[in-house]
């Protein structure tokens, strides 16, 4: 009895049309249709091994730290992604590349202070973003204004330096009040009269001697050039001033030898 065998032709082309197997939930999540919940698992670091088509994401509850270079494989769907009640501290610039269709974006209750607007530039979607119960002091408006589809702004229980420092994120607040939510949970922290003191309560004149005393770039180079030039100056002014008390006394001394008998 002879064996059937499939021409190579068509066994190369039932390999294209074959699909190609989908990575596996990762073992340590939850997962169904669209949605992957890896919430409560005690990761310290985003799993790679996630579908393509995942449209919501679930970290929150772990202890990731640091979103490193490209922490997330390209996932084109992603709609929503939540890393609420995690310890992170740091988000790199290119962490979030590939995440272009993301709209939600949760990073509340986490240790972040400083951000930057190459972070958020990949998401060019984004509607809502959450930096509640951070420990951001200051926020850049050029982080904000990287994201062109923002809706909802969430910034509460921050500790917030109002000083001079957050002029222009009181100034973007002032123009954007219709995105930030939580107005009434924006408070000072820091000096301690202003403590708890709301942020959007603030008037234009709160901020006069800021603006007064504010110096423009302009400024800091003016006395870059004047100031090096006005110490050599100084030196070459002493220097020509004392070779004239020099020069006068040398003058003294030989009137008073042609004047000796």
């Amino acid at each position: 009895m002879g064996c059937w065998r499939v021409p190579g032709p068509v066994l190369a082309l039932l390999l294209l049309l074959w699909p190609p197997p989908s990575p596996a939930c990762p073992a340590a999540c939850r997962c169904s249709p669209g949605e992957v919940d890896c919430s409560e698992r005690g990761l310290r670091e985003v799993p790679w091994s996630l579908w393509a088509n995942t449209s919501t994401l679930r970290l929150g509850y772990n202890f990731i730290t640091v979103l490193g270079p490209r922490s997330f494989p390209l996932l084109p769907g992603l709609r929503l992604l939540s890393l609420v009640h995690n310890r992170l501290e740091l988000i790199h610039s290119r962490a979030l590349l590939g995440l272009g269709a993301l709209q939600e974006l949760d990073l509340s209750h986490n240790h972040l202070t400083v951000l930057t607007p190459e972070t958020f530039l990949p998401l060019t979607s984004l509607a809502t973003l959450n930096l509640g119960s951070n420990r951001l002091e200051e926020l850049e408006p050029s982080v904000l204004d990287a994201l062109p589809q923002l809706q909802a702004l969430f910034l509460q229980d921050n500790p917030w330096v109002c000083s001079c420092g957050i002029l222009p994120l009181w100034r973007w607040l002032s123009h954007n009040r219709e995105k930030v939510r939580e107005k009434s949970l924006l408070l000072c922290r820091v000096p301690e009269q202003l403590n708890k003191y709301p942020i959007m309560a603030f008037g234009g004149e709160s901020f006069r001697r800021c603006q007064e005393t504010s110096l423009s770039p302009q400024h800091y180079v003016a006395f870059f050039i004047i100031g090096p030039f006005s110490f050599i100056a100084s030196i070459f002014f002493c220097t020509f001033l004392g070779s004239l008390v020099v020069f006068y006394h040398s003058l003294r001394r030989e009137s008073q030898c042609w004047r000796r008998p």
